[in-house]
């Protein structure tokens, strides 16, 4: 079983389509080898993956590749994974299954307090992060360089959660933005990317899609 570093937190309808857009996703990632599948959520919102099958090593190792895992006992020194919980003066708080605390001197991020760094990054809640295990626990060197690109790109981002890429699709097309953005980069199930044309502002489209969407979503301003 592989428990997916992504959390489907939303509820009623909007939990059944998520979760049944997971299944699809499992599906087409992994469905074509010779295995059995069975999609759940935990009582803590991870959704678990549970293969069987000859080719059921293959295909936990393509899931965690595309959707990273939460595991239970992560060695000092390893990369893990987990979502974006709660942020304050002092530091982040990640959800791993168990809490995980980064200090703000350890984020690796630049200048600011967490808070305004999480907005400057476009660190929607629930977004999934990678962190090296260890005594001080510190944000990956692959996690500070992918965020670090986001600021590098020439066109701007705007970071969504609580919406599958399919539905931040939809409303990006209601509001009559289709034609404004490049595509909708899936983060995880509920997190998603905005990638922005050369010429379109980020936070004059945040404004835009806002009233459509119950969802938070933060502008990247390169």
């Amino acid at each position: 079983m592989v428990v997916l570093a992504t959390k489907v937190y939303v509820h009623g309808g909007a939990r059944e389509r998520a979760t049944d857009s997971l299944g699809s996703l499992v599906e087409n990632e992994i469905g074509e080898l010779d295995i059995s599948i069975e999609v759940g959520i935990r009582h803590d919102d991870f959704p678990t993956v549970t293969v069987d099958g000859p080719d059921a090593p293959v295909a936990r190792n393509l899931l965690r590749e595309e959707w990273g895992e939460i595991r239970s006992d992560p060695k000092a020194g390893n990369v893990a994974t987990g979502t974006l919980e709660s942020w304050d003066e002092e530091g982040i708080t990640l959800d791993a299954g168990n809490t995980v605390r980064i200090a703000a001197e350890n984020l690796g991020l630049g200048g600011g307090t967490p808070s305004q760094v999480r907005k400057r990054f476009g660190l929607v809640q629930h977004i999934s992060l990678d962190y090296v295990v260890g005594e001080h626990l510190e944000l990956a060197d692959e996690e500070r360089d992918r965020l670090h690109g986001w600021m590098r790109e020439d066109t701007g981002r705007v970071n969504v959660n609580s919406a599958t890429r399919a539905e931040v699709r939809a409303t990006v097309n209601r509001a009559g933005h289709a034609n404004d953005i490049v595509t909708v980069e899936r983060l995880g199930l509920l997190e998603q990317s905005i990638v922005c044309k050369p010429g379109t502002d980020p936070p004059g489209l945040l404004a835009s899609i806002g009233s459509y969407m119950d969802s938070e979503l933060l502008a990247v301003v390169p």
